[in-house]
């Protein structure tokens, strides 16, 4: 049985090489892939997809230092992409969260 992409928890790694992580997910977690590419990867496992995010994915382009919005530390400009618009935030802990908004699916005719 498979889970529809919209009942998945998505999370994205950024990583140092796409192939070695998604090797290492697939071979020592259990996970399976979705899709791959050289720049990006996405692999499942029960409801958590994880994205894998190498160094030419705009989730990985370099982030000002002090972008802070109502107390909020914001770590990206808002990025547009073929996938939708992103930005990142940082928890108090310092860690990365993305915030996401897919793109519109194409009308159909």
């Amino acid at each position: 049985m498979t889970t529809a992409l919209t009942e998945l928890a998505s999370v994205r790694y950024l990583v140092d090489d796409v192939r070695a992580a998604v090797d290492f997910y697939t071979t020592q977690l259990g996970f399976t892939v979705a899709f791959a590419s050289p720049a990006i990867a996405a692999v499942v496992r029960g409801p958590l997809r994880l994205l894998l995010s190498g160094p030419a994915t705009s989730g990985a382009r370099a982030t000002p230092d002090d972008a802070a919005t109502a107390g909020l530390m914001f770590r990206s400009d808002p990025v547009s992409g073929p996938g939708g618009r992103q930005i990142l935030l940082a928890d108090p802990a310092g860690n990365l969260i993305e915030l996401f908004q897919p793109a519109p699916l194409p009308a159909s005719r």
